[in-house]
């Protein structure tokens, strides 16, 4: 987000960061810290696999996106709000495409919605961790907790090198003990822009994964909020802004099929 000319002129303790996070992870189970039974590596080479096959059959999945973006008066209550309704659908020709089925005025107040932010509102944070993508992370186990019902391995995710133009994730993935597919992510997109007079700031957010069709753990929420601290500039003071996003993701409906007819056991052969 970068700073509106309207901005708040909030007065506070301000964080040595660009940001103070907002709680999310309320309700996680005991993070047990003991060793797995299996390598963490093997771990992430399953997981990554299945992050590779999640983003194939994602490529076959039509859904809906649904984006809110709000800003709070000093009293922290919503004074303003960009909302947005997005199908990824696709055409008769069967290409992938994007079109807006809804879009009120923006109203949004102290803070306006940079290109990294939609970036990362359309993009980012639904986040695959694909085989062939990790290796651009550095993968530290941290433990075993559960989320819900669901028993997860634990890891602290963040980038190895941060080129010009990318955007990275810096956070924590909860991974599932059984199916070995990603059902929480929990950070922020990366990097802030902090040059004094041109900041970008971005809040945390988790994103929670449901299982789809019985098979893959595709995002279907996600919440980020947060308060940024935005510099002093020219003609205005330091200022806080609060921030809340969220994500909704539905409908998912696979798009076409492939059918093979087996007659007694054998398949027909394809005509040459």
């Amino acid at each position: 987000m970068v700073l509106a000319v309207c901005a708040l002129t909030v007065a506070a303790q301000r964080d040595k960061d660009s940001f103070t996070p907002m709680a999310l992870d309320a309700g996680f189970g005991r993070l047990d810290i003991s060793a797995p039974t299996v390598p963490p590596s093997e771990i992430v080479r399953q997981f990554t696999a299945k992050e590779s096959e999640f983003e194939e059959a994602l490529a076959h999945y039509t859904y809906r996106r649904t984006l809110r973006v709000q800003s709070f008066d000093e009293d922290d209550k919503v004074d303003g709000e960009w909302y947005q309704i997005d199908d990824v659908v696709f055409d008769t020709t069967g290409r992938r495409m994007e079109k807006t089925a809804y879009a009120p005025g923006n109203t949004l107040q102290h803070f306006q919605i940079s290109p990294s932010d939609l970036q990362d509102l359309q993009n980012g944070k639904f986040l695959i961790l694909t085989k062939e993508e990790i290796g651009q992370y550095d993968l530290k186990y941290v433990g075993k907790q559960r989320v819900d019902e669901v028993e997860c391995y634990v890891f602290d995710a963040s980038p190895k090198v941060i080129e010009k133009k990318k955007r990275y994730f810096l956070g924590r993935i909860w991974v599932d003990a059984t199916e070995m597919q990603i059902v929480v992510t929990n950070g922020r997109m990366i990097p802030d822009d902090t040059r004094k007079n041109n900041e970008d700031l971005h809040p945390p957010f988790m994103t929670w994964r449901q299982q789809i069709d019985g098979k893959y753990w595709f995002p279907v929420y996600t919440k980020g909020e947060g308060i940024l601290h935005f510099a002093a500039g020219p003609g205005y003071p330091a200022t806080d802004a609060h921030i809340r996003e969220t994500i909704k993701y539905s409908d998912y409906k696979r798009f076409g099929s492939t059918t093979t007819i087996i007659f007694e056991g054998e398949a027909p052969q394809q005509k040459k």
